[in-house]
């Protein structure tokens, strides 16, 4: 497909007050978009479905499904490269801001010294004015950043989310499936060769062990693979990739609401740490720090990897695949305003004013785009 007519379809939609969403996986060329047909609003009741899936970050609150079979898929693949942008940058007041982050995290951090909790993650939403093309700012969010997972997600009756997420929730295809932690966070500097705290370490280790740990019941074999740092736009994190066989009587649902929420938007122990986040924050997270993608969507494989032999091509296997993503690096816009959303996790070793620098360099790797 050309590409000025996949955005035409994308702003046509829009206008026509249509629900869709438009992605691009991460390290891919391919952009994909699901184009809903009417405006009703679908909720997913068992994760048996097969579509988009949009998931709010309270496990109480429904699940929104763009149907696979009420949908229009449209799709191209295009290198997208840096793009100059007119940036007028906006002066934000965040003294009040940054004092009641502060005094969040010491709450935080006063249950972690009384043993109620050892981990929780504190984030705040950041409000400024939005006056730009909604289509040149996902077309923005693609030439920044290859290797996230890069969305618009659009209904009439839920918002305008667009982000630019770096972490994978759970990847399966077929049995096999593939998750990973995700935590610990520093500013990029011209090298990825860094050294991590303590309390980054320490941090990893919680989110990996918790994982690790809850799948056991669920899968029939386990890796664990060697911990690394990653760079995600303007920042450095630790990643553990973890990976394995999922029994067959399990389902989708069931290791779903073993990762969901992981520690590393929530904390430990998980329904406590929610419990507090929910109480304290002050604010509705709506889908940060939920997670979205396709969920069981037929692929099929050829084992034939000569293209000239075609008559091999026959030999295909057909697998069923989901790949889901926190909802890390977003905004929505509403009422011509962007809300950005940033967190950071709290431990016992952790140093109120450091953790709100820590969330203002994560406001930039969206704030740089506006």
């Amino acid at each position: 497909m050309i590409v000025q007519d996949f955005f035409n379809q994308l702003s046509s939609h829009f206008l026509a007050k249509l629900p869709f969403v438009a992605f691009r996986k991460p390290n891919s060329l391919e952009v994909k978009a699901l184009l809903q047909k009417d405006a009703q609003l679908h909720s997913v009741i068992d994760f048996k479905e097969s579509g988009f899936v949009f998931s709010p970050f309270d496990t109480n609150k429904q699940s929104v499904l763009f149907p696979l079979n009420q949908c229009d898929v449209i799709s191209l693949e295009e290198n997208f490269e840096d793009l100059d942008n007119d940036n007028n940058d906006t002066i934000d007041t965040e003294i009040d801001q940054k004092q009641q982050h502060i005094q969040l995290i010491q709450k935080g951090i006063k249950s972690i010294e009384s043993g109620t909790l050892k981990k929780v993650v504190l984030s705040r939403v950041q409000i400024q004015e939005f006056d730009k093309d909604i289509v040149q700012l996902f077309k923005n969010l693609l030439a920044s950043y290859t290797t996230a997972m890069v969305y618009c997600w659009y209904h009439p009756q839920v918002g305008l989310w667009l982000g630019a997420t770096p972490e994978t929730l759970l990847q399966v295809e077929g049995k096999r499936f593939k998750t990973m932690s995700l935590a610990g966070t520093q500013s990029f500097s011209n090298s990825a060769e860094v050294t991590w705290k303590t309390k980054e370490l320490e941090e990893q280790q919680l989110v990996t062990d918790y994982i690790v740990s809850n799948l056991k019941s669920s899968v029939s074999s386990l890796n664990v693979g060697k911990l690394e740092t990653v760079k995600a736009g303007n920042l450095l994190h630790l990643k553990t990739k973890i990976s394995g066989l999922l029994n067959p009587e399990n389902g989708l649902l069931s290791v779903i609401n073993i990762l969901h929420p992981t520690p590393a938007v929530c904390g430990l122990p998980k329904h406590t740490a929610k419990e507090f986040i929910l109480k304290n924050e002050g604010y509705n997270r709506e889908f940060y720090t939920g997670f979205l993608g396709e969920i069981n969507i037929k692929q099929s494989k050829s084992r034939n990897t000569n293209r000239r032999n075609v008559e091999n091509n026959a030999y295909t296997s057909i697998k069923t695949t989901s790949h889901l993503f926190v909802n890390l690096r977003c905004l929505q816009i509403k009422n011509n305003q962007a809300h950005i959303y940033v967190g950071g996790g709290i431990t016992k070793d952790s140093v109120p004013v450091q953790e709100w620098e820590e969330t203002v360099a994560k406001t930039k790797t969206v704030k740089n785009l506006l």
